[in-house]
């Protein structure tokens, strides 16, 4: 993301003396590398020099994976997801874990196999001949690790750029194409390519770039979270003076050692059984935990109503089970400038996690963070440009690659809420995303009496003449009988704007897309959508008047999936449009109910839906939402779980009482399919007791 900066007055403005210091450090991690595992020994290199999780004796030298994740952070991270990074590695489980070439290999085969291939990787490289690297299958399971592999050994043929993602958004940035299903050490090798053309990065070293792209052009999607530092806050001394932030799940060894959720989700149900098979929310947490990287933000709390401190990540996460407690540890630095009591407390805030919208945290960080004002507004006052949030910038990306975007998911997850969002982006409003609903709303509706945005709902009615052109009564004419007169439909006016404005974006927000017969809607129109295909002029079937599509025009639509599938879309309106699943987020009704957590009833409410019905039918989280913050009350929870939930579910189940039982268990006659009558107060424990028992309890 570039957020309007341009790299040669980034590259102008950048201290290239403040990397000094690094560079330095930096050749002193590589000098360590090539004095343990120098490149003349790697052809005789034993396994157990190579690969991580095997016992080794105290005091002894780090393994090769070791040596290049944990211990060498100046050369560039690779720090974060799982092991499997390294190719083959043991599993504290007892076996060893292969990369799908290796599967079914003796352990010592396949180390063989692996070690010929980085020793034919470092012989090609020093003969010149890079496009060998493309033929060693194997070292493609390991981009990141090879690629820090080669520009160690040989830093004047690579950047210190490792993940493959990032390469390919950098040499998009300095104007490459990127290539996509290459290896991760071409595109390194064709950035380097591309940086040595650019006269603002004449005789800049490769850890000068790497930390200048990083620096003005990061693009991983950072989400700040709130951690809470134990019960009650009560290893915060103990964190502030250690400088790191650390939660429990003790049992669960290395998070390194999970390759996905799914398999930390089974090692929670292991250590913490509960009736709704486990937990998918927290697994998912603890990984996003392990992942965060060096300058990534954080909360530390106590309770809901207090921040302790906010932080900046410092380093990457590590397992350390020399502590009595609390074994997963990242440090961080913290700024105990901005602990303050909250005027307002935050329900969500109980649990271990939550996410912190980036708003939200500005006014922890501002120096009156009691300020009314909108957030974001001085910012964007001053001409600053303002951090979009995650799912918003993902939008506003494919809107760019492809030009028209479905977002898709199940009922009640704010698919139309985001379409807007990412209109307000595009319309110049982006520091209204974070305001409260009042002046968002307002926002949205002097938008939408614009010229610059259009929404429109589909339905079964809507036509070609509705959104093309047609010949419609003439409601000023005075004559006798029927008048007709050919009139501009929705989508002629717009595009018609945008060509009198090319140098402005202009968007259509299609609700319920799906709902629409869309090959009668578009007609011929669905060809020009393609990107290629702008102001490409076409006679229209109607008026025979010349129409192209301009190239400064973007389509969002939403779809429910509850409804129809993406499968049952029109095949040519599936190619022109791209699809991002929108789907049940439980941070967002992170907070309790008595003695129920709503997060957990939400996400084991779905996974017994997408068990017995299927995904696309789950609930969103907004049914658990009331002025855009989680319900706070007994009251509040009966009248969405009776009015909104239970309608929900009992239409999806046509009217099968037996359905309904295995969806609400306990909650239901079984013999008549109807829902129990209780107190609001008996709902939140009997909620509690069928969709939450055995959850690992909160440690806000």
């Amino acid at each position: 993301m570039t957020n309007g900066v341009d790299v040669r007055t980034a590259a102008a403005e950048f201290d290239r003396t403040a990397v000094a210091d690094v560079e330095s450090d930096a050749e002193s991690d590589r000098k360590k590398v090539l004095s343990q595992f120098p490149l003349e020994e790697w052809a005789e290199l034993p396994l157990e020099r190579y690969a991580l999780g095997q016992a080794a004796p105290s005091g002894s030298a780090p393994t090769y994976c070791q040596l290049l994740e944990f211990h060498t952070p100046n050369l560039g991270s690779i720090r974060g997801g799982s092991a499997a990074k390294h190719i083959m590695y043991h599993h504290n489980s007892g076996e060893w874990r292969l990369a799908a070439p290796l599967r079914g290999m003796d352990p010592q085969d396949a180390w063989a196999e692996l070690r010929g291939q980085f020793v034919r990787a470092f012989d090609a490289v020093r003969a010149g001949d890079f496009e060998a690297l493309d033929d060693l299958e194997v070292l493609r399971y390991g981009p990141t690790l090879v690629t820090k592999s080669l520009a160690t050994y040989f830093p004047q043929h690579f950047l210190p750029i490792y993940a493959a993602e990032h390469l390919r958004t950098f040499v998009t940035l300095l104007g490459g194409e990127a290539q996509v299903g290459v290896s991760a050490s071409r595109t390194n090798r064709q950035l380097r390519e591309l940086v040595q053309t650019r006269e603002e990065f004449e005789g800049w070293t490769g850890q000068e770039v790497m930390r200048f792209l990083y620096k003005h052009f990061n693009p991983r999607q950072r989400t700040i979270w709130k951690i809470a530092p134990g019960e009650r806050g009560r290893l915060w001394e103990e964190c502030r003076d250690g400088e790191f932030i650390c939660v429990g799940w003790d049992e669960l060894g290395d998070l390194g050692q999970y390759q996905s959720d799914t398999e930390l989700k089974q090692a929670l149900d292991a250590h913490w059984p509960r009736s709704s098979g486990g937990s998918l929310t927290l697994a998912r947490r603890l990984l996003a935990f392990r992942d965060l990287e060096a300058g990534d933000r954080v909360v530390a709390n106590r309770g809901t109503d207090e921040v302790l401190a906010t932080g900046r990540v410092d380093g990457s996460y590590r397992y350390d089970p020399d502590r009595p407690e609390f074994h997963h540890v990242v440090p961080v630095v913290w700024d105990l400038s901005h602990a303050q009591k909250l005027s307002k407390s935050r329900p969500g805030w109980r649990s271990t996690f939550a996410k912190v919208d980036s708003s939200l945290f500005a006014k922890f960080t501002a120096h009156n963070a009691d300020s009314d004002s909108a957030p974001g507004t001085d910012q964007a006052r001053a001409g600053t440009p303002v951090a979009l949030p995650d799912d918003v910038q993902v939008v506003l990306d494919a809107l760019e690659r492809k030009g028209q975007v479905i977002l898709h998911g199940p009922p009640g997850t704010g698919k139309t809420r985001l379409a807007l969002g990412a209109a307000l982006a595009l319309d110049g409003r982006a520091d209204v995303l974070g305001a409260d609903a009042r002046q968002r709303a307002e926002a949205q509706a002097e938008m939408l009496h614009g010229d610059r945005v259009s929404l429109v709902t589909f339905h079964p009615s809507y036509g070609y003449e509705d959104f093309v052109e047609g010949f419609k009564p003439d409601l000023s004419a005075t004559g006798p009988g029927l008048t007709l007169a050919l009139t501009d439909g929705l989508f002629h006016s717009l595009c018609g704007r945008a060509a009198a404005h090319s140098d402005q974006t202009f968007l259509l927000v299609v609700d319920e897309i799906n709902r629409g017969d869309l090959p009668r809607i578009f007609g011929e129109l669905i060809t020009l959508l393609e990107l290629d295909k702008r102001n490409l002029p076409v006679a229209l079937p109607v008026s025979k008047r010349r129409f192209s599509v301009p190239p400064n025009v973007r389509v969002i639509g939403t779809m429910n999936t509850a409804d129809r599938s993406i499968s049952h879309l029109d095949a040519a309106v599936r190619r022109r449009f791209a699809f991002l699943p929108v789907g049940p987020d439980p941070d967002a009704v992170s907070g309790t109910v008595g003695p129920l957590d709503l997060a957990a009833f939400f996400e084991s409410l779905n996974t017994r839906i997408a068990r017995h019905l299927d995904a696309d039918h789950q609930i969103g989280h907004a049914y658990l939402l009331r002025d855009g913050e989680p319900i706070a009350t007994e009251e509040d929870l009966a009248a969405a779980f009776h009015h909104e939930v239970i309608p929900l579910l009992e239409d999806y189940c046509l009217g099968r009482a037996d359905l309904l039982h295995r969806l609400l268990g306990g909650l239901v006659d079984a013999d008549t399919g109807r829902p129990l009558l209780m107190s609001p107060q008996d709902l939140a424990d009997a909620l509690a007791t069928e969709f939450t028992s055995g959850v690992p309890g909160p440690d806000a």
